[in-house]
């Protein structure tokens, strides 16, 4: 493996972090003090989420517990929310370490997409509505917000 292909510390300036940092506006859909939920703006299916943890870490092998676990907990969260919006069993929950497995974030992620395997469509390939992202933003975090 090249140096090239793996980032293998953490990075300030990455996108997710200038996020956290207020320097880059998002949809939210969930935060606490441990996590941020947000639409993701290149989807690979409608309703498509991010979960981060608000600790720097490049992959799960550098996440602490407390914040690994916070990040499933909104996770889980997120997930029945777009079970309602979307009137959907099937979310595909995936997460990526390293370059080689194709994470191009470098800060520790959670991708919650509504679909189907084979409805999949390809990721940062095209960027969605702003307005749709807010829109499906705002249902699933009310939804959270009502129950949780």
């Amino acid at each position: 493996m090249s140096q090239a292909n793996q980032q293998t510390t953490y990075k300030d300036d990455n996108i997710f972090a200038k996020m956290l940092d207020g320097d880059i506006p998002y949809h939210k859909v969930y935060e606490d003090d441990k996590t941020l939920a947000f639409m993701d703006i290149m989807p690979q299916a409608a309703g498509h989420v991010l979960v981060i943890p608000k600790q720097k870490a490049v992959d799960l092998a550098e996440l602490e517990p407390e914040y690994a676990s916070a990040v499933l907990m909104t996770a889980k969260k997120v997930m029945q929310a777009q079970r309602q919006v979307f009137e959907r069993e099937g979310i595909i929950q995936m997460q990526l370490n390293g370059a080689e497995a194709g994470q191009t974030v470098f800060h520790y992620h959670v991708h919650l997409i509504p679909s189907s395997i084979h409805e999949l469509g390809r990721h940062a390939v095209t960027q969605a509505d702003h307005a749709e992202l807010a829109k499906t933003a705002a249902q699933l975090a009310a939804i959270i917000n009502a129950e949780f």
